[in-house]
């Protein structure tokens, strides 16, 4: 069986048709090619989501700037919070969900890689942002002078957008790439070591578990692929994200089968073997442990909702 056919990663078109209601107020907000680029105030789009958004992943990056309140959302495993002048990044391929509607005011954008790309900016300029990758700290705290700076250009950005949509693309890849490079200024890692040694390993751990964890399931499989022992895996990933690689591994198996149970209506037993485990009562245990429900619940939980 095929597993990158059972789970659907959205794309722009297909998220705002599943997620987000039919009003004539979003033809006015998201303009044409949309699935390049768009940028609306967060108030406008959470008004017009249906929400709870489920475990899904999009094909597209989604930074999200407040102004003011507070943003909650789920970003693989880790529930997560921004305030006001705080970024919240969702790298393309990333499991997101978010469940209430909240008091805020900002900035959501949303882009693909290739929307960069052209007179101004060029795909290596992309290795530059580190917060666009899969294993990045999603939160991002500027300074007040640079969140200052941030919300005058998102702001002269949605002007532009607003009007033209992204006709003069050069204006607002220009400005665009300018909040990108003051959200990199600000960007730190979510570490707890400062060896940069440790850093990568811990990144290059958590972006091969995003590809291969549907048939790796053990440290040791890792730790192959990464040329190191697995003790010496254990240690530097616990030193970085003070978790140990298994307790990764767990929550990345229970992450992509929360996804399978939202987009299927795959058995139980078919869901636990498309990520790899072909013991269903092994399955329905690891997930209860981390979830507090069994997968059947689970789904009968979203499909409720």
């Amino acid at each position: 069986m095929n597993n990158d056919k059972q789970i659907q990663t959205f794309n722009t078109e297909q998220f705002v048709d599943r997620f987000m209601e039919p009003d004539l107020k979003m033809q006015e907000i998201i303009r044409q090619d949309y699935g390049r680029f768009f940028i609306v105030r967060v108030e406008e789009m959470l008004r017009l989501s249906k929400l709870p958004i489920p475990p899904t992943r999009a094909t597209t990056h989604t930074l999200i700037f407040l102004t003011s309140g507070i943003a909650t959302m789920k970003i693989g495993f880790h529930q997560v919070e921004i305030y006001a002048d705080e970024c919240l990044v969702v790298p393309a391929g990333q499991v997101f969900c978010y469940e209430k509607y909240e008091v805020n005011t900002g900035f959501i954008c949303n882009f693909d890689d290739n929307f960069l790309v052209g007179k101004i900016g060029n795909k290596d300029l992309l290795k530059d942002f580190d917060f666009l990758n899969i294993w990045a700290n999603p939160i991002i705290k500027p300074t007040k002078v640079i969140a200052k700076y941030l919300a005058h250009t998102f702001q002269r950005i949605l002007d532009e957008y607003a009007i033209n949509g992204i006709k003069n693309q050069n204006i607002i890849t220009s400005n665009f790439i300018a909040a990108l490079c003051d959200l990199g200024y600000s960007y730190e890692p979510n570490s707890n070591t400062t060896s940069k040694t440790s850093i990568l390993l811990a990144n290059k751990f958590k972006e091969l578990l995003h590809k291969q964890i549907k048939t790796h399931h053990l440290v040791s499989d890792y730790a192959a692929l990464l040329n190191v022992s697995p003790n010496h895996l254990n240690k530097v990933i616990k030193d970085v994200t003070l978790k140990s690689p298994s307790r990764w591994i767990d929550e990345a198996i229970v992450t992509e089968a929360k996804v399978l149970l939202l987009q299927t209506n795959n058995a139980i037993s078919e869901v636990a073997a498309e990520i790899g485990i072909f013991d269903q009562s092994y399955f329905s245990r690891l997930f209860k442990k981390h979830e507090s429900i069994s997968p059947l619940a689970f789904r009968k939980m979203i499909e409720k909702s």
